[in-house]
């Protein structure tokens, strides 16, 4: 057995999400991101290709753009864009959904139109490129380049860059500080570093909800059969970071489930769970709540509709129907942040437990680099797996240190195959601790998920420099992967707090 590692506590929202330690032990930088729009940029690096602009519309139905979005939600962008050319939301196709607060370079499809039609959109760039044979999807973005602005970092930040970059250069398999590329006077404050850096390739709190991270608890619940409970976790179960409407309206299903005082959403398991003893008066949930939480007020309607008992069994047929009132995407996304949480709840136990990510032990299964990939990228391909013996590890150990591979740990579904040896123990660990099995992700209609394995090192090269006193960090990373992941381990602050 390894022994434990002593490893820095992350921040409590962190942790109710699996992300229980950072990699670095140096002191924060603190400081804010996104103060303005400018300070978060990302540019889409994209594995597809377009024909000529003048290529046959009959072949090449789709117009190919690429549009920088300044203070746009990639949604918002594409239904004021649809709104403009006067055609159906569900011709405009793109490949990774972007934040709002950013300025953001990626490509869209736009079927049957020309090329002349484009508007000019307030706070838009858009260019034609050419001509597609079909639309964009998620599968062709390969990963995002990223200029990132902290703002307002403490005055110690140079110092304390310089020392995270030496603990996440060893942690990807460097050597540490003194084997860095860096240049410049840290105390003048004018100073760059360039190294290869990793952090545990975590899913991001983004993929929970930064305010009210619940829908990992939903798809847990859903997972558990409970369909009772994984309604009564997305419409109930008030947070304090929320409005004082949205927590009086959330108390109110709560009590027509019958629990009483609320609930904080936390970790798996925390927290009162619906008791079957409450009014179910769901025509007063439904006065209670806003307008705002739509999804919200459609599961509660389709409660009432039906007068469902709240003591009805917690897998009943009803409940089901209720859950299923959100948009399938949001049902898929209820079992993808489950599968995520368990996911990043392996990756912390694994690093507290002092085993290595950029290399196997006996028992890991690991997956290949993805040789399409944008030169830029450290991408795996998680379709190619092997699993790793004792006799293999040295050659396999090889192959991650010149990110040929990647040592991979599940995002849990019923074609999932567990590791063996410690890898798998921890594994089989965190699954018994939530009450899951892979099996239990043949659920029904979009609750449904095979599973597959991820990563669990992210590398990137990273530049950071200190022109203005404030540090500037660019990097890219591969598709699902997140930025945020990587700047928690220089700023030491909460998600809310950025």
């Amino acid at each position: 057995m390894t022994s434990e590692r002593t490893l820095r506590e992350a921040h409590p929202t962190e942790r109710a999400v699996g992300m229980d330690h950072y990699v670095s032990g140096a002191d924060g930088i603190g400081g804010r991101l996104r103060e303005s729009p400018e300070d978060f940029r990302v540019r889409e690096l994209e594995a597809f290709d377009a024909a000529p602009l003048d290529a046959d519309p009959g072949s090449y139905p789709d117009v190919v753009l690429r549009a920088t979005l300044r203070d746009w939600d990639t949604n918002d962008f594409a239904r004021r864009l649809s709104d403009a050319l006067g055609i159906s939301r569900e011709r405009v196709s793109w490949a990774g959904t972007k934040d709002k607060r950013a300025v953001t370079t990626q490509l869209f499809t736009v079927r049957g139109i020309d090329a002349d039609d484009l508007p000019e959109i307030r706070g838009a760039e858009i260019e034609a490129l050419g001509r597609a044979g079909r639309s964009l999807s998620f599968g062709d973005l390969a990963g995002n380049a990223f200029e990132i602005r902290v703002a307002d970092a403490v005055d110690e930040a140079p110092e304390r860059v310089a020392e995270a970059v030496a603990d996440l250069r060893a942690f990807a398999g460097g050597e540490g500080a003194d084997d860095g590329d860096n240049s410049g006077d840290a105390d003048a404050h004018e100073f760059s570093i360039e190294a290869t850096v990793g952090v545990p390739n975590y899913f991001g709190q983004q993929r929970f909800g930064s305010r009210r991270p619940v829908t990992h608890l939903v798809g847990l619940a859903i997972a558990r059969r409970d369909p009772r409970e994984a309604v009564r976790l997305y419409a109930g179960n008030p947070a304090e970071t929320e409005p004082d409407d949205t927590r009086a309206a959330r108390d109110r299903v709560d009590a027509a489930f019958g629990v009483s005082g609320g609930s904080e959403s936390g970790d798996a398991g925390d927290g009162p769970a619906a008791d079957g003893t409450g009014d179910g008066d769901w025509t007063a949930c439904l006065d209670a709540i806003p307008g705002k939480l739509r999804f919200e007020r459609s599961m509660v309607h389709r409660l009432a509709d039906r007068g469902v008992p709240p003591d009805a069994p917690p897998d009943d047929e009803d409940w089901w129907h209720a859950l299923e009132a959100v948009p399938s995407n949001l049902q898929r996304l209820f079992v993808n942040a489950a599968q995520s949480s368990l996911f990043n709840r392996i990756a912390s136990e694994r690093l507290r437990r002092g085993l290595p990510f950029d290399r196997p032990v006996a028992g890991d299964v690991v997956c290949f680099a993805d040789g399409d990939a944008p030169e830029a990228l450290y991408a795996p391909d998680t379709d190619r797996l092997q699993r790793v013996d004792e006799d293999r590890v040295s050659l396999v150990a090889r192959h991650c240190e010149r990110g040929r591979a990647f040592v991979t740990a599940p995002l849990v579904g019923t074609e999932t195959e567990l590791g063996d040896g410690e890898p798998g123990e921890i594994e089989r660990e965190i699954l018994a601790d939530a009450g899951i099995e892979p099996g239990d992700f043949a659920l029904p209609g979009e609750f449904d998920s095979k599973g597959t394995r991820r990563a669990i090192l992210l590398r990137t090269d990273l530049d950071v420099t200190f022109a203005d006193g404030d540090p500037r960090f660019a990097f890219a990373l591969p598709s699902g992967s997140y930025a945020t992941v990587l700047l928690r381990e220089f700023t030491k602050r909460g998600p809310l707090d950025l």
